[in-house]
């Protein structure tokens, strides 16, 4: 199936200057003829590997001296048309076989935490005949079908947390059931419990907002960390994937500007300071906490937003995206997004931001960059499913 045949047709918005749909060209341009040429190709292009000629072919150069080319990064891609248990299953697995396996991020006995997407709370309505799960949480099916692979790979203890918003967003999503299933333990971020407090866990030299952060202490003992996203757009950061997973990492309480705020309103700070901060946030986080395998539940989701309001709207891209590094994940995300992952503010999707993307490459957290990765399973332009950012909250 090419771009044509499944770009998404959208009413044309004149007052707006939002595009009806992306060609083929219009992508090409997007991600640029080389790095096209990797991710439908499924291998790099070649000008990245030049032979050496026939002398030196004939006479090969010693080992310190031969051109080497840095190894790509590895992103999976799988496409699922619902969450029926079976067919999740099977695309999970098969994009963790794709990424080479799991021998390399768990060994037999390792505790392994799964942070997943539960943002808002229960007290927003979902839109009229779908579920939050099937529009802007992550679903526990996609939970599911993770935790059996890593207890199949050795995974000796599961944790799912998050710090949920309210009590009833574990039971009322279905992760008790799922917890129970996979003899996993629920925990609620904003509270250390079982623990007596929580830990400082140090971002190290070259923090940009943060020195440390309060960490419930499961996050610094655990062996395995992974980040469950749901596929969004986001009003302050321009998208919300794996590394934006992190922002639920601390308890809401420790991280307020006044008592009676829900959110974190520190990270966010006042006036225009969420433009630098949110996304200096997000890189202190990542490095308290680093990411060791990174997956994206892009099924059923919503774009022009995170949370019902503004111009959040459903979609069904019927896509999962996989990836040990989870720069290199999200930019495969963004790109699927029909956004490109190293554009400059503020063009969409970064319109009020910093590209937190470009940040987290400048740090040396990975590439984002698609010249420089891989992409195995299905090809990023079978998938693209252009969306709409965040225009309004």
């Amino acid at each position: 199936m090419g771009i044509e045949a499944c770009a998404r047709r959208k009413e044309n918005n004149p007052d707006s200057g939002r595009p009806v749909r992306i060609s083929r060209r219009e992508f090409l341009q997007l991600v640029g003829a080389g790095t096209a040429a990797v991710l439908v190709g499924g291998c790099r292009p070649e000008t990245l590997s030049q032979p050496l000629g026939p002398a030196a072919s004939a006479t090969p150069l010693p080992p310190t001296l031969t051109p080497q080319v840095p190894a790509l990064a590895q992103v999976a891609i799988g496409q699922a048309s619902s969450y029926q248990q079976a067919l999740v299953r099977q695309q999970v697995e098969a994009m963790l076989d794709g990424l080479g396996g799991l021998a390399d991020v768990v060994r037999p006995g390792d505790r392994v935490t799964l942070k997943v997407n539960l943002t808002g709370g229960t007290h927003f309505s979902p839109p009229p005949g779908l579920s939050a799960t099937e529009s802007y949480v992550t679903h526990p099916e996609v939970t599911r079908a993770l935790g059996e692979c890593l207890v199949d790979a050795g995974a000796g203890e599961l944790y799912i947390v998050e710090a949920v918003y309210d009590a009833q967003s574990y039971p009322r999503w279905g992760y008790e059931d799922i917890a129970q299933g996979l003899d996993a333990t629920l925990i609620d971020l904003n509270r250390p419990d079982p623990y007596p407090d929580f830990a400082s866990a140090p971002v190290g030299d070259g923090w940009l907002i943060y020195e440390t952060f309060s960490f419930h202490r499961i996050l610094q003992e655990t062996d395995v960390f992974i980040s469950l996203a749901k596929m969004k757009c986001h009003w302050n950061t321009g998208v919300t994937l794996s590394m934006k997973n992190l922002i639920g990492l601390v308890p809401v309480s420790h991280y307020r500007l006044a008592p009676g705020d829900w959110w974190r309103s520190a990270f966010h700070g006042t006036g225009d300071e969420a433009w630098t901060r949110l996304p200096g946030v997000i890189m202190d986080l990542n490095r308290a906490r680093p990411i060791d395998l990174a997956l994206i539940d892009g099924i059923q989701t919503a774009e022009g937003g995170e949370v019902p309001r503004g111009t959040f709207d459903p979609v069904e891209p019927g896509v999962l995206i996989a990836g040990k590094s989870a720069l290199a994940t999200d930019a495969v995300a963004a790109a699927v997004m029909g956004f490109d992952p190293t554009i400059a503010p503020p063009t969409p999707p970064f319109i009020r931001t910093e590209n937190y993307l470009n940040l987290a490459r400048d740090l040396d957290l990975g590439t984002n960059r698609l010249e420089e990765i891989a992409t195995v399973g299905t090809p990023i332009e079978e998938v693209l499913y252009p969306f709409e950012p965040s225009w309004e909250q």
